[in-house]
């Protein structure tokens, strides 16, 4: 950091940071990610940024794949967001998760970098046949504060918001940030470590939206497993990944542009 603006921003995590949502893969992918560095870029000039993210990583293969190569980048400024993906999984343990996230919090603190993370919305109030996986993201998200209070890591609250399950900033598969929910994100990091211009107006709420009735509500959620749940789980079952075969996006720090 130079006279209070970073230099080196490098972002870990799954789908959400790659930028999945936001773009596609012919077009390119934008995400909460890009959009912060470019929040980054407009408080500071000379910005540099890497993005270390692949879909469907694990915590524990963020840890081990991606934290070596950030380490070696020298952020001043790290993002680490995972977890998710292993909130869908049968046998999902809070405290290993958390304890891969709090390895890579501390050490990039470690090495001088500012660390920011999030807390997770419940999934619940975004697809309702996932409201038995609340007693999960409640449990992680306490983890992931406790373990960001014992490391110094900076969190921002997404999970505490109302608008954060609005079904306007998530795609048609419930599992993924739109390009809008991409952007609040980007809004909530700038925040949390108090760019200038930034403010809380990510956390406002929409405009009232026509409110589905019961029928067409049911003929989503019927669409929902067909088109997303059941290829889901299939590649589960298979032991695929929707990111084989993928590497970083943007895998050395370079200017934005």
């Amino acid at each position: 950091m130079t006279n209070g603006a970073y230099l080196r921003y490098v972002a870990l995590g799954d789908s959400q940071t790659e930028g999945i949502g936001d773009g596609d893969d012919t077009t390119g992918l934008r995400g909460f990610a890009d959009r912060f560095a470019e929040h980054l870029a407009a408080a500071g000039p000379g910005l540099t940024y890497a993005n270390l993210a692949v879909r469907g990583r694990l915590a524990g293969q963020v840890r081990a794949e991606q934290l070596a190569p950030a380490l070696a980048l020298g952020p001043d400024l790290a993002t680490v967001v995972a977890g998710v993906n292993d909130l869908l999984r049968p046998r999902f343990d809070a405290d290993e998760v958390a304890g891969h996230l709090e390895e890579m919090f501390a050490a990039l603190t470690a090495a001088g970098a500012h660390v920011v993370t999030v807390t997770v919305p419940d999934l619940g109030e975004i697809a309702p046949l996932a409201r038995p996986l609340a007693p999960r993201v409640a449990a992680l998200n306490d983890r992931v504060r406790a373990a960001a209070a014992r490391q110094g890591v900076t969190v921002a609250e997404i999970a505490a918001q109302p608008v954060a399950t609005d079904p306007r900033l998530w795609t048609a598969d419930r599992l993924h940030v739109s390009a809008l929910g991409h952007a609040r994100i980007a809004a909530a990091l700038a925040e949390a470590v108090r760019l200038p211009g930034s403010d809380d107006s990510w956390t406002l709420p929409l405009p009232p939206r026509a409110m589905p009735g019961r029928l067409r509500a049911a003929g989503a959620e019927l669409r929902w497993v067909a088109g997303f749940l059941g290829p889901w789980i299939g590649r589960r079952l298979s032991g695929r990944s929707s990111g084989d075969g993928r590497t970083a996006k943007r895998p050395v720090l370079l200017p934005l542009g």
